[in-house]
């Protein structure tokens, strides 16, 4: 605990009440998620879930398109160029409705073109119409550039208290599943309501919107690298699950799907704890190099710390928490649980590792890690699935998890880095750690 908080002192600085706002609003949707979930899951059955699960992780994959992997540089440049901030707000916006749109017909033709059932295409169609409103999330990202993040903070706590309200209340007078899918589109515009709402009242009720082709046209030549790094993260994200349902069925798909939900609630954990003591790592690198790789590795090993102790219990007790939370009908989801839960650990270690290569602009690296994360993925699932079904998609999860993380190892500018994961995951620098202590009671 002493390491943690002297990791903590060094990031005490102007951004922390920005961060606090964006941990607090992670807290709250994990919470309220969880217990709206719970009841969902029960409600809905494997089946229904299944399918539900099925539409949300297809709608994901196409995501990336309407994102046009362009929204960090818009928050680069609303910081860099406040003057100019109607049109990078307007020509971002005017850019991704096109983009959401060319990315919902895709996806409809997609569908289509596998011989969707249409059912199925319906309410995968219901839940994409959420991208259209997911369009205004740029003015999330002018809060962010801002340090303004409360505003977003609020716009998405009350959209998703609003929605699991809603969900309760379908639940209540057993809706049918269509109605559920139409929740998620609903939670996104009350968002996108929300968010703009707060843009007017901070810029004296104006809502001045700009295209301008010459930031237009900077801004595709510079997203194209960018677009493909995030299809290829949503490829390695959601494509197990879609492989399940499609290689299985749909009861199958909701086993597997509540047991992912079980693991992948924990991973606001590391993205948080990232965003708040890096920059206490990036200031150890004045004291030296000696200083800055400790600092690293205090992080690294924080972080094998929380996600091992978040795996055994889960492991041990998989079965009974199944059980408890979903009912007995889940229970083949149990052995998933015991596998998926520890590709946490590598998940935990990537995005701590994936802040040092963002800071020292080695975003080649990442994206050659996720790439072979995700061949792996495709692969794996592939081949496992058929024989042995969901078990083996958590396998090949865990798998590509883990080379992902690791395949730093293979770069000359990043293989620092992996040795000092390894020496957290196999709890070499222990010893380290019992020498301090050691001094501390003498």
């Amino acid at each position: 605990m002493k390491l943690f908080a002297k990791l903590l002192d060094f990031s005490r600085n102007k951004y922390a009440k920005n961060t606090g706002w964006l941990f607090a609003e992670k807290v709250v949707r994990v919470a309220v998620n969880f217990v709206v979930t719970i009841y969902l899951v029960k409600y809905l059955g494997p089946d229904n879930f299944g399918l539900l699960s099925y539409a949300l992780s297809y709608v994901a994959l196409f995501s990336s398109i309407a994102s046009l992997g362009m929204d960090n540089l818009i928050v680069r440049d609303l910081v860099s160029d406040t003057a100019n901030k109607d049109k990078i707000i307007g020509t971002s916006l005017f850019l991704k409705v096109l983009a959401s749109a060319a990315a919902v017909l895709l996806l409809f033709l997609n569908l289509h073109i596998t011989h969707e059932d249409p059912f199925t295409i319906q309410i995968v169609m219901m839940v994409s119409f959420s991208l259209i409103f997911q369009t205004l999330n740029v003015y999330d990202f002018y809060f962010q550039s801002q340090l303004l993040s409360k505003f977003a903070v609020i716009s998405q706590s009350s959209s998703l208290i609003i929605a699991s309200l809603l969900r309760v209340l379908l639940i209540v007078t057993k809706a049918k599943l269509i109605y559920f899918a139409a929740a998620v589109t609903f939670e996104a515009a009350i968002l996108a309501v929300g968010l703009v709402a707060f843009y007017r009242s901070n810029n004296r009720g104006k809502l001045r919107m700009v295209f301008d082709s010459i930031v237009a046209k900077r801004i595709l030549k510079e997203t194209f690298p960018l677009l493909l790094s995030v299809i290829v993260v949503s490829i390695y994200m959601k494509i197990d699950q879609i492989m399940v349902k499609n290689i299985l069925n749909n009861t199958q798909a909701g086993f597997y799907a509540a047991a992912v939900k079980l693991c992948e609630i924990w991973y606001f954990i590391p993205a948080a704890i990232s965003a708040s003591l890096f920059p206490a790592v990036i200031n150890a690198r004045k004291g030296g190099e000696e200083l800055f790789n400790k600092r690293l590795q205090q992080l690294y090993d924080l972080m094998v710390w929380i996600s091992v102790g978040i795996a055994i219990p889960l492991t041990l007790f998989a079965p009974q928490i199944m059980s408890l939370l979903f009912g007995t009908k889940f229970l083949p989801g149990a052995p998933v649980l015991q596998i998926y839960i520890w590709s946490g650990v590598g998940t935990f270690l990537g995005v701590a590792s994936s802040q040092f290569l963002v800071a020292e602009n080695f975003t080649k690296i990442s994206f050659y890690r996720t790439l072979a994360g995700m061949l792996t993925n495709l692969a794996l699932n592939f081949y496992l699935i058929p024989k042995i079904g969901i078990v083996g998609a958590a396998y090949a999860t865990l798998i590509s998890y883990t080379i992902a993380t690791f395949f730093v190892l293979f770069f000359k500018d990043s293989a620092h880095q992996g040795k000092l994961m390894l020496r957290s995951l196999f709890f070499i620098s222990l010893k380290d750690y019992r020498s301090l202590l050691a001094k501390g009671t003498k």
